[in-house]
């Protein structure tokens, strides 16, 4: 297995849902960790809780120069970036294209999409010069099975299955591995995110069901970063066991 007791992790929305609990699951392997967020409130709330070294980074990733300063300021113990787990990433509204609100497509592809090419493209030449490096990935099962109202979240997932993809081809005879998790119904504040605040739409989105838990993909994370040095995990799927694919829907008439 692969220790992470002397590796350095950047994890980027970290301050809640499945960016906390990737911390906590790397902080349980000895990772020093960088967590990275808006909310620095939460992420130093976070850090005080964790008993490995830890640096605290305000962060927007849909601001490029953000990344750039953020980046360009770390300590001179967290530089060099051993493992990134791009994480931040959100779902806005639930309308079909023709209502769908414009800014919301605009906010869900500046974030899902700029947002980690522009944190991989900065962080990517350092691991290939240093000969080590694993990027994860936070993509969607969205990103494959397309339901209805999902247009722009699910096509911004798509790309990201597809780039990690293509990393893995860029990078085929480093020994930089990357990772794709793909997730399915997962408890967060996802759905409360998604719906602009609306707790009473955001709960009857798990209602009657046993959805997954951010713990339960951070797991699939630390499984796949410990994971020998001879073995990439491309993609992990993670569905409850109450969801599977619809399948393609038919409208009859009538």
């Amino acid at each position: 297995m692969t220790s992470l007791k002397i590796k350095i992790a950047l994890i980027t929305g970290a301050s809640s849902g499945i960016g906390e609990a990737t911390a906590h699951a790397l902080a349980a392997e000895g990772a020093s960790l960088i967590l990275a967020a808006r909310r620095t409130d939460r992420l130093e709330k976070l850090a005080g809780s964790l008993k490995v070294p830890t640096h605290v980074a305000a962060l927007d990733v849909c601001e490029p120069r953000t990344i750039e300063a953020m980046l360009a300021g770390l300590p001179k113990d967290f530089r060099d970036i051993d493992i990134l787990v791009n994480n931040a990433g959100l779902a806005l509204g639930l309308s079909t294209a023709d209502a769908a609100e414009l800014d919301d497509w605009n906010v869900m592809i500046d974030t899902n999409i700029k947002g980690l090419v522009t944190m991989t493209r900065l962080v990517l030449p350092g691991m290939k010069q240093r000969g080590r490096g694993h990027i994860v990935n936070i993509s969607s099962v969205a990103g494959t099975y397309h339901y209805p109202s999902a247009n722009v979240y699910g096509a911004s997932k798509a790309f990201v299955t597809y780039f990690s993809l293509a990393l893995r081809a860029d990078l085929l005879g480093a020994p930089i591995r990357v990772t794709n998790i793909e997730p399915g119904m997962t408890e967060t504040e996802f759905s409360e995110v998604r719906f602009h605040g609306d707790k009473d739409r955001a709960g009857l989105v798990y209602q009657n069901i046993e959805p997954l838990t951010a713990g339960d993909i951070a797991e699939s994370i630390r499984w796949a970063v410990t994971a020998p040095p001879h073995m990439n995990v491309n993609r992990i799927e993670i569905m409850p066991t109450m969801q599977a694919p619809a399948g393609i829907t038919v409208k009859r008439k009538g």
